[in-house]
């Protein structure tokens, strides 16, 4: 089988490359982001690889089937990029990664939380000037903090888990609730406003659906406590952005991390440094000395992209062998 990769990144290929050399596959690595523009590249492809960041709508997944491919394989958990009615439509399966560490992504949550409650940028930038003073940097023990953790997925179980280990009492809210956690005291499982309502720091990891687009909008942000700290490693959409600035020039909310961003297509993972943003909203959000925004790095261990690597070629030779496909997106 002949295998197009697209959005391939330089950090990503040696753990593809290596998990490639157990299969018989012949791979084309493209460095183009797959959308209608690139989608001609995907000529006598039997397989296409795609990155969270593609844009394989409709007309983009024509394209795929008049060109011959026979299965979509994104590299990533969530599949929001791809329209999968489409890919119904036209008889092509997507196959995922449904899980590759939940550790990297839980661990990065942990990491934009501490770094924004301690004013780690700052402290940073200043010591780097030979500024030592302190004023400014005031934080907060997360001792005996209310933690709300928004999806409680392997994701979520595993963030929850370490904010139990900071001393945090932790809240959790899913449509499906694992007994287990709270017998062992790591959470309780609450309804969505009173989560809202209690918690001194917010984490979301929940996809982004119908029912998740925009959780985070003016009214649940009024049911929140003021100076509220948000953390976002899930889904940009899951944020209403405009409803988030507003929020953090009252000072509604204290903080905010952000891994994701609803609208980091032909953002993220590009070097713009010399070319600016056009996206206003994103430009406002960087002026905020209390937001940290980190460009969707939550998975990149080198544990989660081997496991993201491994994973993606053991579905396309489940498909190759007529084997049942187990990480298909139904």
């Amino acid at each position: 089988m002949i295998i197009g990769i697209f959005q391939t990144h330089n950090f990503e290929k040696p753990f593809l490359e290596a998990a490639c050399a157990n299969y018989h596959f012949q791979v084309k690595f493209f460095t183009a982001r797959l959308d209608q523009d690139s989608v001609a590249m995907a000529k006598n492809c039997d397989v296409i690889c795609c990155f969270a960041n593609d844009d394989l709508n409709k007309e983009v997944i024509k394209s795929l089937h008049d060109l011959g491919v026979k299965l979509i394989a994104t590299r990533s958990a969530g599949f929001n990029h791809i329209d999968i009615s489409a890919a119904k439509e036209f008889k092509i399966p997507v196959v995922r990664v449904p899980e590759y560490s939940p550790y990297a992504v839980a661990e990065h949550a942990v990491a934009l939380m501490l770094s924004l409650n301690r004013k780690i940028p700052q402290a940073y930038l200043r010591v780097k000037e030979l500024n030592f003073t302190l004023d400014g940097l005031v934080g907060f023990d997360l001792h005996g903090k209310t933690v709300g953790v928004i999806g409680v997925g392997r994701i979520g179980k595993t963030f929850a888990k370490i904010m139990n280990g900071f001393g945090a009492i932790v809240l959790g809210y899913d449509i499906q609730k694992d007994e287990d956690l709270e017998r062992t005291g790591v959470l309780k499982f609450v309804e969505l406003e009173r989560l809202f309502k209690e918690s001194d720091i917010i984490s979301l990891h929940v996809p982004l659906n119908a029912q998740t687009k925009h959780l985070i909008n003016q009214n649940t942000i009024q049911m929140m406590k003021s100076a509220v700290m948000i953390i976002n490693t899930g889904r940009g959409g899951l944020i209403d952005t405009t409803a988030l600035i507003e929020a953090l020039k009252k000072k509604k909310i204290g903080s905010a991390g952000l891994d994701v961003y609803e609208e980091e297509e032909g953002v993220f993972f590009e070097d713009l440094s010399c070319l600016g943003i056009e996206d206003d909203k994103l430009a406002r959000l960087l002026t905020f000395p209390n937001v940290l925004i980190t460009s969707h790095q939550g998975f990149l261990t080198a544990e989660a992209l081997s496991n993201i690597a491994q994973t993606t070629f053991q579905n396309i030779a489940d498909f190759g062998a007529g084997r049942e496909l187990v990480n298909k997106v139904i």
